[in-house]
C-alpha cells in the first residue's frame, strides 16, 4: 500500500463521494493530510499548508473495493482446461517455487491496483500467500491494495477447488480443525465452498451439486465464529444457499434461484451476497468457438448466470445488502475487470450507474467491516481514492472512466526508490491508460 506523508488539496475535480444517491459536486477541494481526509471545503478556501493538485475537471471518487479475489490465477483464457490439482502442487513443491508464487501475487494484486481497485477481499488462495500479500502491502514493502485475506478454504472430496485452492474435509470434525489450521495463519475471513460450480457439472441442468453436508458447514461455521471470524461460502444452487444460511454462514458466493424462504433467511440471519456476474457471462453468452466451453459447461453457465441475477434482485428489492466482486481468476476475468462489473450490475440488475458505484465502494467496504477506513470521501477519516476522468457529463456512464494514475504512481514509485520506473510502468501497464476506454460489454 502507499503511504503518503504530505499534504495536498484536490481542486478543480469532480467529487463523487460514494453515498447511495451521490450527485456529482464542484467547487470542492479535499484536503488530505498524510493518509486522512481531513476536510472538504470549497476551492476557495484551501487552509495554509496544502499542496493544491489541479485536476483538470477529473473525478475523485473512493477506490473500488473487489470482494471476490483469487489472487494466483490471472484469468486467461485456455483452449484445453490444466490441472489445479498439479498446479498448485509444483508451486509449493519447494521454496524457490514458493517464492514465484508469491511474487506471481505480488504482480497480480499491483495490476488490481492500478486499474482501480483499492481493496480487494481474496476467497480462497494458495497456501498462506494471501496473508503474506496482505502483510508486504500493509508494511509498504509492495505496491498493492488493502487485502482482506483468506488463505486456503475449505472444501470436501470432489468438492469444488478441492486439493488445489481448498482443503478437503471428511467429517464435521474434520471441518472445524481445518477451519482452526487455516485461522492459525490470522487470516481476516474463512472460505467454504459448499456447491460445485460450473466447471464441476457433470450433467446439464445440475450446477452447484450440494458436496458439503449440512453438518459439516455447520461444523466450520461455528467454528469460525468461536474464533471472530465471519464465513464466505461459494455456493451455486438454491439448495446451497439454502444450506448454507441454515448453518451459519455470513456472506453467500455468487447466488442461485432465490425463493421467499430463502429471502427471508438472509434477512433473520443478517447475510448479503456478493454478486459475481462476469465469470458467468463468457460460459452463458459467448460462442462456444470463443469460449471453448463444452456444451455442458454452458447451459450450466446460463442457469448460474440467472441465478445470480435473480437473487441479486430479489435481494435489492428485499433490502437485503449486495456487494460487488469478479471472482477474478475464472476464464477471461481478469485483476482489471473490476470496472465490468459494476457496467454488468448496471446492465442485468437494473440499478443506476450511482448505485453500482456506491455498492463497490461504500457498500463493499461496510460488508468487508472497514467501512471506517476507506468506502467514502468524507473528512477525518482514512480513506482509499481514486482519480477519474470520464468522457461523459455526469455518472450516466461507469464504463468510461479513465484512471489518471501517473502521478500518483510516480509518487509511489520514488518512495520505493525506482525512479523512472513510473513512465516505463505507465506505459506498458494496460489499466492506467486503457480502462475506460472500453467500447463497451457482452
Amino acid at each position: 500500500m502507499y503511504h503518503n506523508d504530505k499534504k495536498y488539496a484536490l481542486t478543480n475535480c469532480v467529487l463523487l463521494d460514494g453515498s447511495e444517491h451521490m450527485e456529482p459536486q464542484t467547487g470542492k477541494a479535499v484536503c488530505i493530510n498524510g493518509e486522512k481526509i481531513n476536510e472538504i471545503v470549497d476551492a476557495q478556501n484551501i487552509p495554509a499548508g496544502y499542496e493544491a493538485v489541479d485536476l483538470g475537471g477529473k473525478y475523485v471518487l473512493p477506490g473500488l473495493i473487489n470482494m471476490h479475489v483469487h489472487l494466483p490465477a490471472s484469468g486467461r483464457p485456455k483452449k484445453k482446461a490444466s490441472d489445479p490439482k498439479k498446479l498448485v502442487k509444483l508451486i509449493t513443491s519447494c521454496a524457490l517455487t514458493n517464492r514465484i508464487g508469491v511474487s506471481m501475487c505480488e504482480g497480480y494484486a499491483k495490476t488490481e491496483l492500478l486499474s482501480g481497485v483499492t481493496t480487494i477481499r481474496t476467497v480462497g488462495g494458495v497456501a498462506d500467500y494471501d496473508t503474506k500479500i496482505r502483510d508486504l502491502a500493509a508494511a509498504g514493502k509492495i505496491l498493492a491494495p488493502r487485502v482482506l485475506a483468506s488463505n486456503m478454504a475449505v472444501s470436501v472430496p470432489g468438492g469444488h477447488m478441492a486439493g488445489s485452492l481448498a482443503y478437503e474435509a471428511h467429517s464435521a470434525e474434520e471441518a472445524a480443525a481445518l477451519v482452526e489450521k487455516i485461522a492459525a495463519e490470522k487470516p481476516n475471513l474463512i472460505k467454504l465452498m459448499i456447491t460445485g460450480g460450473v466447471l464441476d457439472a457433470e450433467v446439464v441442468g445440475e450446477p452447484g451439486v450440494l458436496r458439503m453436508q449440512p453438518e459439516l458447514v455447520k461444523a466450520a461455521c461455528d467454528k469460525a465464529h468461536s474464533l471472530g471470524m465471519i464465513v464466505a461460502a461459494h455456493v451455486e444452487s438454491p439448495e446451497g444457499v439454502m444450506v448454507a444460511l441454515q448453518n451459519g454462514v455470513d456472506s453467500i458466493e455468487h447466488g442461485a434461484q432465490p425463493s421467499d424462504e430463502m429471502i427471508t433467511l438472509f434477512k433473520q440471519r443478517k447475510a448479503f451476497q456478493i454478486s459475481t456476474i462476469s465469470p458467468a457471462l463468457p460460459y452463458a453468452l459467448f460462442d462456444r468457438s470463443i469460449s471453448h466451453a463444452a456444451y455442458e459447461q454452458q447451459e450450466n453457465g446460463k442457469i448460474v448466470f440467472d441465478g445470480i441475477v435473480a437473487l441479486a434482485k430479489a435481494n435489492l428489492a428485499a433490502g437485503v445488502p449486495v456487494g460487488l466482486g469478479t471472482d477474478v481468476g475464472c476464464p477471461y476475468i481478469t485483476h482489471y475487470d473490476m470496472w465490468r462489473e459494476l457496467h454488468y450490475f448496471v446492465k442485468y440488475c437494473g440499478v443506476t450507474p450511482a448505485f453500482a458505484l456506491y455498492s463497490a465502494t461504500k457498500l463493499n467496504a461496510r460488508l468487508a467491516g472497514i467501512g471506517d477506513l476507506t468506502g467514502s470521501i468524507a473528512s477525518t477519516s482514512r480513506r482509499s481514492r481514486r482519480w477519474m476522468r470520464s468522457s461523459a457529463s455526469s455518472t450516466s456512464s461507469c464504463k468510461r472512466y479513465e484512471i489518471l494514475g501517473t502521478i500518483r504512481l510516480a509518487r509511489q514509485c520514488r518512495q520505493h526508490g525506482a525512479r523512472g520506473r513510473a513512465r516505463k510502468a505507465a506505459r506498458h501497464h494496460p489499466p492506467w491508460r486503457r480502462l475506460a476506454r472500453c467500447r463497451g460489454a457482452a
